[in-house]
């Protein structure tokens, strides 16, 4: 499976980029347990970063932003086939969760409950 980690990204950080540098970190965490188990992780950033810098934004706080940081997940979880929603407050991921639900796919709160979960 493809499954998207969807956690706080900006939210909570007043656009700190070394707070949100910490929180993909975070979210980074879960992307080996997820390749151990057997799936391939995917983090809505790792595709909308070097798009915005392409479209010409330097952050997820320029105006260009707002046409691609959400965008990209929601296309992304057209490919995906299930979600781990990672804890904290994200407006973006609670989307994500709502999309992945409304198209069926399953929504995990941990990594240990996805199937083929390996510990280390």
């Amino acid at each position: 499976m493809m499954i998207l980690i969807a956690g706080p990204y900006r939210s909570g950080t007043g656009d700190d980029p070394e707070l949100m540098a910490r929180n993909l970190e975070r979210l980074e965490e879960a992307a080996w347990p997820i390749f151990r188990s057997g799936h391939v992780p995917m983090i809505g950033e790792w595709v909308a970063l070097p798009v915005l810098r392409g479209a010409g934004g330097s952050s997820p706080v320029d105006p260009v932003a707002s046409e691609i940081m959400y965008p990209t997940a929601e296309r992304l979880l057209e490919h995906c086939d299930a979600v781990l929603r990672l804890p904290g407050e994200s407006t973006g991921a609670d989307q994500d969760v709502r999309i992945a639900r409304e198209r069926g796919l399953p929504v995990y709160d941990r990594v240990e409950d996805i199937p083929g979960y390996r510990s280390a």
